[in-house]
């Protein structure tokens, strides 16, 4: 039977320079980058991680004792065991650039764009990566810290968009 400290002894042993945490036995861990998609995929054809649950990011900006600006999270579950983990990715600035998952599921295709919208991490190697929520027209991404409550005053060039007579 796999437990849940083999699966994450088994991560903490292939990808070094990872760490996890537990709080109210929900386990994470922090993977390099680089190691994004190995990692993923290994949860997926050795754990029976099989079930991609969500694709969400935080901003860590003015955050007390954060090192990094972004962590994308990965959360995933094995519809077997009922076993959850989240697998994050801290990511800064300039460099906001990381794999697509989509190859390993194709349901990340909208997660992705979704991150992308509203936090503007990249996903390389998605085959349709463009705004999901927002309006072409829409520049920035506000779920940033840094984008004001009341916006920068991008609304005021938006099509208007009527309902025709039913």
């Amino acid at each position: 039977m796999v437990t849940r400290e083999s699966v994450v002894n088994d991560l903490l042993e292939r990808f070094s320079g990872s760490s996890v945490s537990e709080f109210r036995q929900q386990t994470r861990i922090v993977i390099a980058k680089s190691d994004l998609l190995d990692c993923l995929q290994h949860l997926r054809d050795v754990h029976a991680f099989d079930y991609l649950v969500d694709v969400t990011c935080v901003d860590y900006l003015n955050f007390r004792g954060a090192k990094h600006r972004f962590g994308l999270a990965y959360l995933l579950a094995n519809s077997e065991s009922g076993e959850r983990i989240t697998i994050r990715v801290m990511l800064d600035e300039p460099d906001l650039d990381v794999d697509s998952i989509v190859p390993l599921w194709e349901g990340a295709n909208w997660l992705e764009r979704e991150v992308w919208d509203m936090f503007g991490i990249r996903f390389q190697g998605h085959p349709d990566l463009r705004r999901i929520l927002l309006p072409d027209a829409f520049t920035a991404h506000p779920l940033r810290k840094d984008y004001p409550l009341q916006g920068r005053g991008e609304r005021h060039n938006f099509p208007v968009i009527t309902r025709g007579e039913a």
